[in-house]
């Protein structure tokens, strides 16, 4: 006879998601819950299936009631599902439905039995030259569709693209927009992942689909190389580099190395000009003419741990729904059981003894204090107060989290590494009781996290919390950065050259200090110009031959 909870236990693992809790809710809609996939401040997302038996798991993503029954936050919500509901695509999962029953809000999406890019390259290695062209091709496929419904999807990064024996998937449209509707983000806020971030979003508040162009490219460049282009750091450090420096030099010539075309193709898709990226087509035609557009299966280890996770979802899905409470961990009891008879005595052992001497003491503590504690006024007078904040509750960055991302100087590969903590989910201080600006992360529905919790680490009953926290404000911004905005990227600019990139150079040379001929900032690139730039490249430690390319671009961008 099959051993149900051991079976189903088994299944609910190599599907991704952990058992359930006594006090995780029974039924979600028309939805039974079948383990946990995420946790997190704002809420869960569980497994889970139809009541009547149909095929097929879902992901349901409940918010916590404090968070439900605010309206703002409602809002949020249903934006978010208005959004998703736009995409159809193989290249995304279905949104099944959504709903506010007993107090619950929660919205279903179809459940992709894979692994996060992210995990993927941590637990499995980096993707082979076929897997990264393919994923090219897919996640081209996947912003064709998003561009085809006027969504952009702000948010695109390892975490959020999944891994599947079909195939790409992007998740989360918790931040998403549509092209149609009305900015909800708060003046002056940025929200997203910072080293995934466009440099126009950025600078500007301006996100478009060849923004999520540039987050692909970083996208690829990590399941390449294990690294973030833009490197580790701080948000404030991220953003910096994003919007202002070129990729990492070390980082793009590993790609270079081993396949120029996909270097190339990288090196467009992360040009600071949106107009000087490829569109999702020509990344689809790109990866085809490199004839890597499909690939038969993921590379080992990986397509083992994928045919292992759709093996367990199979297995959810031929348990019947009314056997589910089996896969549930049992409540435990609020004392041990009884212990035995001491053999020979007709006595309990010591450990009773020592329960009921315990409670005892206990019993005589309580009534010491309440026959001698000091009465409210007392207390008051003698509650220390202080000006000073203690250490434990300085502010930190809220929403952060830590995917993989950047190069370590320990040298070690992605995989061996810890993880960065240079995530963060709103880059700009939100104003003093604004709502957040995005829904719980659906990467939790494929393994991942809701909130920046997980399945695996959970406590049994975690408190909501709502603590309103602040990013550190950043370092004032160089006068050569603020007021010199003429061009963006980095090509080889040289004596004989005229135009903006040439009064670029000018005007960030000038405000350093240098000067550039009697002539000033004329975008004229001649022998005092030249002169400067030999100057500031010897100061920098840089080949000094006057011309400005990638490296002479980054010193002169940097906040140093």
């Amino acid at each position: 006879m099959t051993d149900i909870p051991a079976a189903g236990d088994t299944a609910l693992r190599q599907a991704g998601a952990v058992p359930l809790l006594p006090a995780d809710p029974t039924r979600i809609g028309p939805y039974v819950p079948l383990g946990l996939l995420g946790s997190g401040g704002m809420g869960r997302v569980y497994l889970a299936r139809r009541a009547d038996d149909a095929p097929g798991l879902a992901a349901v993503k409940v918010i916590r009631p404090e968070y439900a029954e605010g309206p703002d936050f409602r809002r949020r919500f249903e934006r978010e599902a208005a959004v998703h509901g736009r995409v159809r695509t193989p290249r995304a999962p279905h949104l099944l439905g959504t709903g506010f029953d007993d107090a619950l809000l929660w919205m279903a999406t179809e459940y992709l039995p894979g692994l996060s890019l992210a995990e993927a390259v941590r637990e499995c290695g980096l993707l082979e030259p076929a897997g990264v062209w393919r994923l090219v091709a897919e996640l081209g496929e996947a912003l064709s569709a998003l561009a085809a419904a006027g969504v952009v999807h702000r948010d695109l990064k390892p975490s959020n693209v999944i891994l599947s024996p079909r195939g790409t998937h992007v998740i989360d449209f918790g931040i998403s927009r549509a092209a149609d509707s009305s900015a909800i983000t708060t003046t002056g806020n940025r929200v997203g992942t910072a080293a995934y971030m466009a440099p126009e979003y950025l600078r500007e508040g301006r996100c478009d689909a060849a923004s999520d162009v540039f987050s692909l490219g970083c996208t690829i460049v990590y399941a390449a190389t294990g690294h973030a282009p833009f490197g580790d750091g701080t948000g404030v450090d991220v953003m910096h580099r994003v919007a202002f420096e070129a990729p990492d030099a070390e980082v793009m010539a590993d790609i270079a190395a081993s396949d120029r075309a996909l270097a190339a193709l990288l090196s467009a898709c992360l040009a600071k000009d949106p107009a000087g990226r490829p569109g999702p087509r020509q990344l689809i035609d790109a990866a085809t003419a490199a004839g890597h557009g499909r690939a038969s299966d993921w590379h080992e280890p990986l397509a083992v741990r994928l045919r292992d996770r759709q093996r367990g979802c199979t297995a959810l899905e031929g348990v019947p729904v009314r056997q589910s409470p089996h896969f549930r961990t049992p409540p435990e009891p609020l004392l041990s059981s009884v212990p035995a008879l001491a053999p020979g005595t007709g006595k309990r052992r010591r450990p009773l003894l020592a329960a009921v001497a315990g409670i005892a003491v206990g019993a005589v503590a309580v009534g010491g204090f309440l026959l001698t504690r000091p009465g409210p006024d007392s207390a008051a007078a003698a509650t220390p107060t202080s000006s000073r904040p203690s250490a434990s509750a300085t502010p930190t960055a809220s929403g952060v989290s830590a995917p993989p991302s950047g190069k370590h100087a320990d040298g070690k590969k992605a995989g061996e590494k810890e993880k960065d903590k240079s995530e963060v989910q709103t880059a700009a201080p939100e104003k003093s009781g604004s709502a957040p600006d995005s829904t719980p992360s659906a990467t939790a529905a494929h393994g991942g996290s809701a909130g920046g919790g997980s399945a695996g680490g959970r406590t049994a009953a975690p408190t909501p919390t709502a603590t309103v926290t602040k990013t550190a404000a950043p370092p004032a911004t160089p006068a050569w950065i603020s007021g010199c905005t003429y061009y963006s990227g980095t090509e080889q600019t040289e004596y004989g050259d005229k135009g903006q990139r040439v009064v670029q150079v000018q005007c960030m040379l000038t405000k350093r200090g240098y000067s550039v001929g009697g002539s000033g900032v004329d975008g004229e690139f001649g022998k005092d110009t030249q002169a400067a730039v030999k100057q500031f490249q010897s100061a920098k430690g840089l080949e000094v031959d006057g011309q400005v390319g990638p490296h002479t671009w980054a010193a002169l961008r940097s906040s140093t």
